[in-house]
């Protein structure tokens, strides 16, 4: 299985364009050592040739000309982007797709709560339906039971809903419906290796515990160091966990929580400009360095 880190940052990428935290102003004058980043998406395949697009970032168009196997290359337009899969409907993992508009028709699996807000709130669905054809939707089933792309066949793959939150726009926002948010257990199941995926993870539970420790590779939620973070940088007034991700430090943290899988690789994504993991020099990247634990940057490559 191959997994390429298209973009890393959280919402806003890193530096913010309008955020003059600590952060952003550092990387900005050359006074933190650090490295810029798009927002978050990945990519699959199971053969370096087809992929399939995980969650589709506003960066969409750089990260794709950063990835010359996502470039066209067989025919006069093209793209080797076989599937696009949206773990739910934050803006800044689904506007990418107006951008891919050019491309259409496109098949996208998702879930019904992702898919309802997408013809609803943002109707991205109706809007790209003026595009040859716009976006086939396939369902996410909840019933544990495994799904696969067609292009790439030998990757299963397995939703595990995430107790997060919906995006602001949403009438689910604030409350919590199965389906607003899920993780990915995928399989490659010609050698068994496993990654489990969740840019948005807002609190552990028995079947998500159950999923992380099959995992070989953990690629989780890295938003925030602190609870309270936007708060103490002054950049904003919610709490992480309303927002619905998992804090590194606390009771629970993150960094607490991959403690328990001593065997995976541990990598932390969906990382917000204000998080102090993001200077190369600072304590808390230390911290979690001594923990065993990586900081995924834009451009990573990553083989199981």
């Amino acid at each position: 299985m191959y997994i390429q880190i298209l973009g890393s940052a959280a919402g806003g990428g890193f530096p913010q364009w309008n955020c003059n935290c600590h952060n952003c102003r550092g990387i900005r004058k050359g006074t933190v050592r650090a490295t810029a980043r798009t927002q978050s998406s990945i990519a699959l395949s199971d053969d370096g040739v087809n992929w399939i697009l995980c969650n589709a970032s506003p960066d969409i168009r750089s990260q794709l000309e950063a990835f010359p196997a996502l470039q066209p290359a067989r025919e006069a337009r093209d793209t080797a982007i076989s599937g696009i899969i949206l773990l739910d409907s934050q803006i800044d993992h689904v506007t990418g797709l107006l951008t891919l508009r050019e491309g259409c028709p496109h098949d996208v699996w998702c879930t019904n709560m992702v898919h309802q807000d997408l013809i609803s709130g943002f109707p991205v669905f109706n809007m790209l339906a003026h595009w040859n054809g716009g976006l086939n939707h396939h369902l996410i089933e909840l019933d544990g039971q495994p799904f696969s792309v067609p292009a790439c066949p030998s990757l299963s793959m397995t939703a595990v809903p995430l107790r997060s939150n919906a995006p602001p726009y949403s009438p689910r926002r604030d409350d919590p419906h199965p389906g607003n948010n899920i993780g990915l257990l995928i399989e490659d199941t010609r050698n068994g290796k496993k990654l489990f995926y969740a840019p948005g993870l807002g609190l552990m539970d028995t079947e998500l515990e159950k999923a992380m420790r099959s995992a070989d590779c953990l690629l989780v939620d890295g938003t925030v160091w602190r609870d309270d973070e936007m708060q103490v940088c002054g950049v904003g007034s919610k709490l992480g966990s309303e927002m619905g991700h998992l804090a590194q430090t606390g009771s629970g943290g993150m960094l607490e929580v991959l403690a328990q899988y001593p065997d995976a690789r541990r990598v932390l994504i969906h990382i917000n400009n204000t998080n102090p993991i993001l200077n190369e020099d600072s304590a808390e990247r230390a911290q979690v360095e001594a923990a065993g634990v990586e900081v995924a940057y834009d451009g990573m490559s990553i083989e199981l």
